[in-house]
């Protein structure tokens, strides 16, 4: 799934640790035609949002020729790390054993 920045990092930790992971998302975002988040393109954001001073626009951060920056505006969990389910105003989508982990169609 496509979630806020952070959601992977938060999914890796809770199976790590063997607490169940959920999502919340509309509904309307489920899209049943894509298998994988492999297959979503990531917006970007400017490297500016993170470089610089968004009041002064000073640069903040050290730069170089070996420094880049990369700003999603969100990152991609992976259906097995989603092992409690996907929270939606019609009800729980509950994981699968095995892939496809989450059948969105009937939602």
């Amino acid at each position: 799934t496509a979630n806020k920045i952070g959601t992977y990092n938060l999914a890796v930790a809770a199976k790590h640790h063997g607490v169940p992971f959920y999502v919340a998302a509309p509904s309307t975002t489920l899209d049943p035609a894509t298998a994988s988040g492999a297959f979503v393109p990531i917006e970007e954001r400017e490297a500016t949002e993170l470089t610089h001073n968004m009041q002064t626009k000073q640069r903040v951060i050290a730069e170089g020729p070996y420094l880049s920056v990369w700003n999603p505006v969100f990152d991609i969990t992976p259906g097995d790390l989603i092992t409690g389910g996907i929270i939606t105003e019609k009800g729980v989508i509950v994981p699968q054993s095995s892939e496809p982990y989450f059948d969105v169609s009937q939602h």
